[in-house]
């Protein structure tokens, strides 16, 4: 088993309170937080990019009725895990491994929101021993799949490529911003205004909390990604032999429909649902309970 670091900090906030971390190898950690009941049936979450742990406890009140246990890990560089700026999608197993060890868990379901949804795909394509089905929310999809790349996805990947230590200041900037405005200008960008009418305050406070705990300590792991978003994945679709349901939004303005619809065609078992009046962020309002309400079987366990 790896060795596991408490992080019960005294004057701790609600988002650190259970969060564990644990060794990859040497030089590195990856700190998770738990939701839903001890006990329950595993499932994997793995936030957006940028984002946090934080955002798993979306599924918390679904995942107590439910009986999911839900591990949401901080991937490398962002909240409490270590960076790794030269990880690829590929790398993905190896810092899920190590906290599906901890948790005392051999296979589970992997979710996908967002940035996420690539390396939950990656997940599954290299190391399906680890995965039992996968669903991508909002998902990123694959630059040669990507007809319509919204400007600001074009322009935040270009500044990964060439000019890292800029983003790294926009990000700081966003981060100051986020802590002291209201959580509508987080939510504004995942939402559509209908969108924003739709969601929750406290939801919207949540996502808040998520994008500032991703940027707690460092920026690096938002940089990573989209630099690795941005040019071909390192894996094929064609690799994945597992189960994935993708959930996207007729109005995501951040994914466009379309892109997600040709990652379903190439996927040897894929199976999309739209919510055609839904955008990104409202996606995976509407998709949680069906989610975590889909029977599975005893060898996720």
């Amino acid at each position: 088993m790896t060795n596991a670091l408490s992080e019960r900090a005294s004057g701790e906030s609600s988002d650190d309170a259970g969060t564990r971390t644990v060794s990859v190898d040497e030089g590195r950690s990856v700190s998770y937080a738990e939701y839903g009941i001890p006990d329950g049936r595993p499932v994997v979450f793995l936030h957006g990019t940028p984002g946090s742990r934080v955002l798993g406890r979306l599924f918390d009140e679904c995942a107590r009725r439910n009986g999911t246990r839900l591990l949401a890990p901080d991937r490398p560089g962002y909240g409490k895990s270590s960076p790794w700026p030269d990880r690829t999608p590929t790398d993905t197993g190896e810092f899920v491994a190590a906290m599906l060890d901890d948790a005392g868990v051999s296979r589970a379901r992997v979710v996908g929101f967002s940035g996420g949804g690539a390396f939950a795909l990656a997940l599954a394509a290299t190391r399906g021993e680890l995965v039992s089905e996968i669903d991508v929310v909002s998902g990123a999809t694959p630059p040669s799949l990507s007809n319509d790349t919204p400007r600001v996805q074009r322009l935040l990947g270009l500044f990964a490529r060439t000019t890292p230590r800029l983003l790294r200041g926009l990000f700081r900037g966003q981060t100051w911003l986020a802590e002291r405005a209201p959580p509508s200008v987080v939510v504004s960008q995942y939402a559509t205004e209908d969108g924003r009418a739709e969601i929750p305050d406290e939801v919207a406070e949540l996502v808040k909390r998520d994008f500032v705990a991703g940027f707690e300590r460092r920026r690096s792991g938002a940089v990573t990604e989209l630099r690795l978003l941005a040019r071909e994945w390192d894996f094929s679709l064609a690799e994945i032999d597992h189960p994935v349901r993708l959930w996207h939004g007729g109005r995501d303005a951040n994914v466009p429909v379309d892109d997600a619809r040709r990652v379903a065609e190439r996927l040897p078992n894929g199976e999309l649902t739209v919510f055609e009046d839904a955008d990104h962020l409202t996606t995976l309002l509407r998709s949680r309970s069906r989610i975590l309400e889909r029977r599975v079987s005893d060898d996720e366990r």
